[in-house]
């Protein structure tokens, strides 16, 4: 063994760095810093619905409100799994059914006519809207949060990026709730899940030039 060798041993042994590295203080800035523009990109852009503060008391609101941040909330908890080698991360995909099983619930105790329901998804010129606007307004946090997972060392990048997308979906869509004006759950089933669906898939063919180890 040259002496070039041992030299290069030793100074292995001596790199007390973390490898792979641990991303989870990047992402927890990043999701915060994602938190924080996506509030600014919609209460600047968009106006807010000027009853929110009657219908914010109402069971419909606090359904979708719960939704939202539970996508969040379990896209966040995924995304630490998936960026770290070797992490098990099927457990914490699991919770990624809370968010539609709050929704189910809420539609099962949604009291508007059915006739209503219906056409909230099948007529109402919001929902390309409400699309449009969770999508838009989560492409920055989705930036950041991918940004902070390069840091990482993700085995499946296009995963990794999937469940970004869906993080930045369900801060964008915590926020839109505020301007839009569709109490119908339904509504907010199809359109808001259109939007997540939609960042989640851009996530998954970005990570996947963008998010290597």
């Amino acid at each position: 063994m040259t002496m070039d060798t041992i030299r290069l041993i030793e100074m292995l042994a001596g790199d007390k760095r973390q490898w792979p590295p641990d991303p989870t203080f990047a992402l927890r800035r990043a999701t915060g810093l994602a938190i924080a523009l996506a509030a600014a990109i919609i209460f600047l852009t968009l106006s807010i619905r000027p009853d929110l503060a009657i219908v914010a008391k109402t069971p419909g609101f606090a359904w979708k409100l719960a939704a939202t941040v539970s996508l969040g909330v379990s896209a966040f908890g995924l995304v630490l799994r998936v960026s770290r080698p070797g992490d098990e991360w099927r457990l914490a995909a699991a919770n990624l059914t809370v968010a539609p099983m709050v929704l189910a619930m809420g539609i099962a105790s949604d009291f508007l006519p059915r006739s209503a329901i219906l056409s909230s998804v099948s007529t109402n010129p919001n929902g390309f809207v409400c699309l449009a606007s969770i999508v838009l307004a989560g492409l920055a946090p989705f930036g950041i949060i991918v940004a902070a997972l390069r840091q990482g060392a993700p085995t499946n990048p296009a995963l990794a990026g999937a469940v970004a997308g869906l993080l930045a979906g369900g801060i964008a869509a915590t926020f839109f709730i505020a301007h839009c004006v569709s109490d119908s759950l339904l509504f907010v089933a199809t359109w808001y899940t259109l939007a997540s669906v939609t960042l989640a898939a851009l996530g998954a063919a970005v990570a996947l030039r963008l998010v290597r180890w």
